[in-house]
């Protein structure tokens, strides 16, 4: 049986290996043939009133042998439109989006043909082998594992999981994916037509770079939270939390926002929470609400109530781990995908001075960027303080949103642990973070004297946090960085930590307990 079971295991990763390999090659293959059936077809209404028919002159009817060919001829089309638009004063008329943005809504339109006629085939090659080579990898873990209980054997063996060469390899199809989903969609082209049997089906439209990706992180979120539930198969809560997060992302994020879009509605992530949705408060949102009547009303108040009702309330109750650890889509990639990883994570005290400046910095940022933005909304200025508000926008898009957030944020699991956004990052961890830490009633208690100091806890901490020297002193921890995930008392073979939910009194202990062989004792020495 264990012959069989190691057998599937090596043919899943022959046909994951093999899948990904083709969806890599994706990108350098294909042709573009552009009509104007295609222009009308790929641009929404505004777009189409505004350049349709410029695109249809210049570049209808042609052929291009690649993207960067096609890119380069409807970004010098943009281009002229917008300098003919500016000169005349006619700002209205002006397309804002980025030149990339605006070329990827165009990027469906050629390809090679067999992929543009059996894009279910080449959806099945993909994702169906992938997610199909995943399970076959991860599913006879169920016999080889035997018995219920947490088992991290070999994980610093493994050059998957020590930063070796496989991690390595990783590390760069991670990144190199992000760069080009982020900043080259146009070599996205073959990804998102292959989706549009899917995306016709979901909101009646082609597919585009960002189906493409709520489709792949639904996809690598199940295959990773079956692995999951296996791996956690005897502990409730990490079962629970694993349902949580993957019927939020699959829900929540992907699907009634697609659904949404099929009703000519303002696509909306009703889970998304200002500052993580860091351009809720930008213009062009807020005018796209306050012109939807009571929905948009209703999804203006609903994030408002999000911001200042519902995450004070919910971290004084739960701790941040309502959100970082149940709901949210980040964290539910890094607790899925990120598990293999969470033992990289830097438990050092640099590394925490660095976090605290880093993930403050990102939250200050935020609230400049945001309070200027709403500055401009309601006075009709453009600038402050002679600096343009699109300005700074666009700066924290490029850095945080894009750059932090995707390309650092998940391209670096492999080598930083899978908590690298949330951990240094995301300033909606900060917000959440700054209210767990003074004013709530999570914390995870620990029992001194149960402590082996085995450190598998401090091992699996995938926020950097040396739980290990908490559990030693017998005293709470309360690190504003904490998310709750619970994999350090899953892992722990004493049972000395305890996720808790109780009084703030005696919360944060500044003289912990500490039993040793003369009895117990109080220490004046230990600080938090």
């Amino acid at each position: 049986m264990r012959k069989l079971m190691l057998s599937a295991r090596s043919l899943g990763l022959i046909l994951f290996v093999s899948a990904i390999s083709i969806f890599t090659s994706m990108l350098f293959v294909g042709s573009y043939e552009v009509s104007s059936e295609d222009v009308k077809a790929a641009l929404d209404d505004r777009s189409f009133e505004l350049i349709g028919a410029e695109l249809i002159n210049e570049v209808g009817g042609q052929s291009f042998s690649n993207a960067f060919e096609f890119s380069e001829q409807v970004g010098v089309v943009l281009d002229k439109h917008n300098d003919k638009a500016k000169a005349a004063g006619e700002w209205d008329r002006v397309i804002w989006d980025k030149k990339h943005d605006f070329v990827a809504k165009l990027s469906a339109v050629g390809l090679d043909s067999s992929m543009r006629n059996s894009p279910g085939l080449w959806l099945f090659l993909t994702f169906g082998l992938g997610a199909l080579g995943g399970l076959l990898f991860v599913l006879p873990g169920v016999v080889l594992l035997g018995p219920p209980g947490i088992k991290n054997d070999g994980i610093f063996h493994s050059a998957a999981t020590n930063r070796g060469w496989i991690g390595w390899i990783v590390f760069g199809w991670l990144v190199s994916f992000y760069i080009v989903l982020y900043f080259f969609p146009d070599l996205t082209t073959n990804w998102a037509v292959i989706t549009d049997p899917l995306s016709f089906a979901i909101k009646n439209k082609p597919g585009d770079r960002w189906f493409l990706y709520g489709l792949l992180y639904c996809t690598v979120m199940t295959v990773m939270a079956i692995r999951m539930f296996i791996k956690y198969r005897g502990n409730k809560y990490q079962i629970l939390r694993t349902s949580s997060v993957l019927f939020f992302q699959i829900a929540f994020a992907f699907m009634i926002p697609e659904l949404l879009s099929r009703f000519n509605m303002p696509a909306a992530d009703f889970k998304n929470i200002w500052p993580l949705d860091y351009d809720f408060f930008f213009g062009w949102n807020l005018d796209t609400m306050l012109a939807n009547g009571t929905f948009g009303i209703f999804m203006l108040f609903w994030g408002l109530i999000l911001i200042i009702v519902v995450v004070p309330v919910m971290v004084y109750f739960f701790g941040k781990r309502w959100y970082c650890s149940w709901v949210c889509g980040c964290g539910g990639l890094a607790e899925t995908l990120g598990d293999p990883y969470r033992q990289l994570s830097d438990k050092s005290l640099k590394a925490w001075k660095i976090e605290r400046y880093l993930i403050h910095g990102v939250l200050v940022f935020a609230i400049i960027m945001t309070s200027a933005t709403l500055y401009t909304w309601f006075s009709g200025d453009s600038e402050i303080a002679g600096i343009d508000t699109y300005n700074i926008q666009k700066t924290y898009g490029f850095l945080i949103g894009s750059v932090f957030s995707g390309v650092i944020g998940t391209g670096f699991y492999p080598v930083m642990g899978s908590r690298v956004w949330c951990r240094f990052g995301c300033p909606l961890a900060a917000y959440l973070g700054l209210v767990q830490r003074f004013k709530s009633r999570f914390r995870i208690t620990t029992n001194g004297g149960q402590c082996i100091s085995c450190g598998n806890c401090s091992t699996h901490c995938e926020m950097g946090i040396d739980v290990r020297a908490y559990a030693q002193r017998g005293q709470n921890i309360v690190r504003s960085s904490c998310v709750g995930c619970g994999v350090c008392a899953s892992v722990c073979p004493r049972g000395v930590l305890k996720l808790e939910n109780g009084p703030e009194v005696a919360r944060i202990q500044d003289n912990p307990i500490i039993i040793g062989r003369e009895g117990i004792q109080l220490s004046n020495n230990v600080t938090s």
